[in-house]
């Protein structure tokens, strides 16, 4: 370190001095990010010759228990992580490479049925007309009409090889030959095309299907693609779409509300799964007609400590819509650096809770034993302020607040007395109490939306966002490493974010992945799902 008094005064010195500094950090960095490819190489080799081992094993001594088989699957889907992660890695150390000439990156070796869609092609098949009256016997026959009964049909998917022909041309009068250049390739010595690299990528994160089963289908189709063929391909498709998802990122906590929320997902470790996190921030304005698109960010954590959503929402001092969850209480501090953070709570949660009570279905099916009449008044009453917010949903916030005030802050006031008065007659025991100390014990925050036109009543744009995962989690059962937890909070955010701008997650992808690698990086917008939507509907019309 230079201290200011030995710095020179000469300004040519010092900005030779901030060059030299500048190439020193871009090798420094390079170095780094081959260092860290080399280990994700040898880690993922490592993983690959003990799995071999244990195939081995088992081919020579026999399967001997359910056990062994189950630890062989859980060490391709280590493996598959692993090779995904590697190439992660390779990706990341030859854009740093590119930033310098003294490091060379480092290279791993019965409702009523809907007509058909009008688009899809139309085979005619016409059936032989009688020759003669069935009646009379005449063949003096004149066609009258004509009646047509469709039925859907599917071509098996079909597969080709682009081959790109470069051809040669030599000059008469130098010799030198000339040939274009080599075609773009959305991997470095890549070989899947943009589609196929789509329909892994949304097979895998957007219809949950693992790409163990993914591999097994294509061979079906005779084609041969290996697990690990396919997690290289993720990899780098997850390193090359990063870009995309910070602008995802930024756009969301750009917003004035948010919604949060998180869910549990297991993450493979030795001997055992832990539970891991994956949490979700959308960014949803249609509610109160505002004009921004909507947008859902992913994050993967370790544990569900309250450092997760302190460091993803430092820096946003807007409005967040979630649960009760202890972990969020330190960002609404008054004295939080950047400001407090806005907190609304979730009606849904409030009214959930006296639903069970008063779920009818469960306790015909001996779930609870006693009667709940004021868990049944209880959702009534929410339910009335519920009804009047689908009224005004995607009106204007002002428009929004008018009616609260006039209509929903009386129902609100009424529904806060009575829970307090009969809060009075139940024991400290009682579940129904329980429930109304849940929304009596927050109520300024649940009360909030009455002042602000912004606040939905419900955290559902939160919820929903994570149904699909929730879901998902039988299909692929646990994420393989954090590393792949990572990776899958990228891609969660891409698809989930495409599927609110109402695009074809599939398509979309195809298009960006074809495109992203020489596109402009200052104009890297223009392929997010909104924008690339807008664009979409120009060029139709």
């Amino acid at each position: 370190m230079h201290s200011d008094d030995s710095l020179p005064n000469d300004i040519e010195i010092l900005k030779q001095l901030v060059r030299i500094r500048d190439a020193e950090l871009s090798q420094a960095r390079a170095e780094a990010s081959n260092a860290r490819a080399e280990a994700s190489s040898a880690e993922a080799l490592i993983a690959h010759l003990r799995l071999t081992i244990e195939k081995l094993k088992r081919d020579l001594f026999g399967p001997r228990n359910e056990r062994k088989a189950r630890l062989l699957d859980q060490m391709e889907l280590a493996l598959e992580e692993l090779e995904a992660a590697a190439t992660e890695d390779e990706v990341a150390a030859e854009q740093a490479a590119a930033a310098t000439t003294q490091v060379r990156a480092f290279t791993r070796r019965k409702p009523a049925r809907q007509p058909f869609p009008a688009h899809l092609p139309r085979e005619r098949i016409i059936v032989p007309g009688p020759t003669a009256c069935a009646c009379c016997g005449s063949n003096r026959l004149a066609k009258l009409g004509e009646d047509i009964t469709e039925t859907l049909e599917v071509i098996p998917r079909q597969w080709k090889v682009v081959q790109h022909v470069r051809e040669k041309f030599t000059c008469r009068d130098c010799e030198k030959i000339s040939q274009p250049p080599a075609p773009f390739h959305v991997l470095p010595r890549g070989f899947a095309g943009p589609s196929l690299l789509a329909m892994i990528l949304f097979e895998k994160y957007g219809q949950h299907q693992p790409l163990n089963r993914q591999s097994e289908r294509y061979a079906r189709e005779r084609i041969d693609l290996s697990v690990s063929t396919l997690a290289d391909q993720v990899g780098g498709c997850a390193m090359l779409l990063r870009p995309l998802y910070e602008l995802v990122r930024a756009h969301v906590f750009a917003g004035e509300r948010v919604h949060g929320d998180e869910t549990p997902v297991p993450v493979l470790a030795k001997h055992q799964c832990r539970k891991g996190r994956l949490w979700t921030y959308v960014r949803d304005d249609k509610p109160f007609a505002g004009p921004a698109p909507p947008a859902a960010v992913f994050f993967y954590s370790r544990d569900r400590t309250a450092e997760n959503p302190e460091r993803h929402l430092a820096g946003y001092a807007g409005i967040l819509q979630a649960d009760a969850y202890a972990g969020f209480n330190r960002l609404y501090d008054a004295d939080r650096k950047g400001g407090p953070i806005t907190e609304a709570s979730c009606w849904a949660h409030g009214r959930r809770k006296f639903f069970e009570l008063a779920d009818v279905a469960a306790k015909a099916r001996g779930q609870l034993s006693v009667l709940a009449p004021l868990a049944v008044e209880a959702v009534k009453r929410i339910d009335a302020i519920f009804d009047i917010e689908r009224e005004i949903n995607g009106r204007s916030a002002d428009d929004r607040l008018a009616v609260r005030r006039e209509r929903v802050a009386p129902l609100v006031a009424d529904l806060e007395a009575w829970m307090r008065a009969q809060r009075g007659r139940l024991s400290r025991h009682s579940e129904v109490g329980k429930a109304m100390d849940y929304m009596l014990k927050r109520w300024e925050t649940f009360s909030r939306f009455l002042a602000d036109g912004r606040i939905c009543l419900t955290n559902n744009a939160a919820e929903r966002a994570l149904r699909g995962i929730a879901l998902g989690r039988k299909s692929w059962l646990f994420a393989g490493s954090d590393r792949g937890g990572e990776r899958a909070a990228v891609m969660y955010t891409l698809i989930q974010t495409a599927r609110l701008n109402g695009l074809d997650p599939q398509a979309w992808l195809a298009d960006v992945l074809g495109r992203i690698s020489d596109h402009n990086i200052r104009k890297l917008d223009e392929l997010l799902p909104w924008n690339w939507k807008m664009t979409a509907v120009k060029l139709a019309a």
